[in-house]
């Protein structure tokens, strides 16, 4: 699992600092959280196959965060993408889909699908290995949190035990690893004859919170590993704050000292900053394990030993 932050500045892009914008590739699986403008030049400056997206979750309707769409849509429609694109956003998500794809299509013709999908709480995208939830925040509009969630492992399944009982190669593996009895032969198997539960594992768990003020969501980081939660002001602008409804540097880290991430990447960093480093002494002091994120940084969270970080 890797992660990539394309943008980390708040509001408005710096010289440092590009807006919004999270690159998450698992497996074969790529997916974007948000979609700041310039993003798709952070994606080629990073290596990460745009033309290969298949997923955009935008967590609400700030300019900063969702005016990348129109120029990701004309690169692969110049590119010939004919790979279909899923979007994901709140109430209101088809119109904003739907003015990008008129503002490509007065020049370009876009030859793939999108669909778009309106998104409530709770799991909004799911397949084999893992799936996607989304939390409401506490902001100014409705905007939600992301969690992707590795499904976890409750046992491996050991094939030359297979082979030496004689069970065929072929879909009858797949029945035992599902917990379902097989016959072959007349001879009925059973998962436990070749299945080991005592190599089990919890699946790897990020979770993204931008553009919010303390609120109540911790339930939903529970048990994350990685936490990228936005950091848009030092304690002296507390009241701006919380008059624009963003957390803090203490406050992010104090909601990771309950929620206990093996690593907070603090994000979406007010423009007036100059210094990380007074950032990062005010994040140290409620939690040791925190980062400041930057543009084009990249981590990976390791299956084995799980959840280490890199």
């Amino acid at each position: 699992m890797k992660i990539v932050f394309l943008g980390t500045s708040g509001s408005m892009p710096t010289k440092n600092r590009n807006v919004n914008a999270i690159a998450l590739k698992f497996e074969g699986f790529r997916a974007l959280f948000d979609c700041s403008e310039g993003t798709q030049r952070q994606l080629m400056k990073a290596n990460f196959k745009l033309m290969q997206l298949n997923a955009i979750f935008i967590s609400h309707f700030h300019p900063d965060h969702f005016l990348g769409l129109p120029g990701l849509f004309a690169t692969m429609s110049l590119n010939e993408r004919k790979m279909p694109l899923q979007i994901f956003g709140p109430k209101g998500i088809e119109q904003i889909v739907s003015d990008a794809r008129k503002m490509v299509k007065k020049t370009l013709d876009i030859g793939f699908e999108i669909k778009v999908k309106e998104i409530k709480k709770g799991k909004i995208f799911e397949e084999k290995n893992f799936f996607i939830e989304a939390f409401e925040l506490n902001h100014t509009v409705k905007c939600f949190g992301f969690c992707f969630k590795e499904k976890d492992k409750t046992a491996t399944f050991e094939r030359k035990k297979a082979e030496k009982l004689g069970i065929p190669v072929g879909p009858l593996y797949a029945k035992l690893q599902s917990g379902k009895k097989v016959k072959v032969k007349g001879k009925t198997f059973t998962p436990e004859q070749v299945m080991n539960y005592s190599k089990g594992r919890k699946g790897r768990k990020v979770c993204i919170a931008l553009d919010t003020a303390p609120g109540n969501y911790l339930k939903n980081l529970k048990n994350c590993d990685v936490l990228i939660h936005e950091a848009t002001f030092l304690e002296t602008e507390k009241q701006k704050a919380k008059e624009a409804k963003h957390s803090t540097v203490l406050q992010a880290a104090a909601i990771a000292k309950k929620v206990k991430p093996k690593k907070l990447f603090l994000t979406h960093i007010s423009p007036r900053y100059k210094n990380d480093k007074n950032i990062e002494k005010e994040a140290l002091k409620k939690f040791k394990k925190a980062v400041i994120a930057k543009d084009l940084m990249k981590i990976k969270i390791e299956k084995n030993p799980p959840g280490k970080i890199k």
